[in-house]
């Protein structure tokens, strides 16, 4: 039997990698782990997962056929789990950083029920912030 525990990492195609590194490191955290520019490829450390980002221009971007865009993604959305969720600091900060911001709500994840909030990256992507599960008799941080 295969036991999944985490995500290990999330593979996303970009047209400008490095904007998209910078939006992932500057804005959400994440830091360069290594790359291999050869193959058009950066990999961000995300706690303890992975985020590989792939140029379309590269030697691995060029097999996936089209860059990303309004009518096709490569990522449906990514969900990272995130420590002291406080849904009000979470917008200022992604508001401060241009980000566009989704919806807010609670939502079923790897550990129960919680709060998630949902954003897209600068190429469109979507990803969904989520803090801790519910615990009965407490509330969510923030509004």
């Amino acid at each position: 039997m295969i036991r999944i525990r985490e995500i290990d990492h999330v593979v996303i195609r970009a047209r400008d990698q490095q904007r998209l590194v910078r939006f992932y490191c500057d804005v959400l955290g994440c830091s360069v782990e290594r790359r291999q520019d050869e193959i058009g490829l950066v990999q961000l450390r995300a706690g303890r997962s992975l985020i590989d980002i792939i140029s379309v221009d590269g030697k691995l971007g060029r097999s996936g056929g089209a860059a990303p865009g309004a009518e096709g993604h490569n990522v449906d959305h990514l969900c990272l789990r995130v420590e002291d969720f406080d849904v009000g600091a979470l917008r200022a900060h992604l508001t401060a950083h241009g980000a566009r911001i989704g919806d807010y709500g609670s939502r079923y994840g790897a550990e129960g029920e919680g709060p998630s909030l949902y954003l897209c990256d600068p190429e469109g992507n979507m990803l969904e912030l989520k803090g801790p599960p519910d615990v009965p008799g407490a509330g969510v941080t923030g509004t």
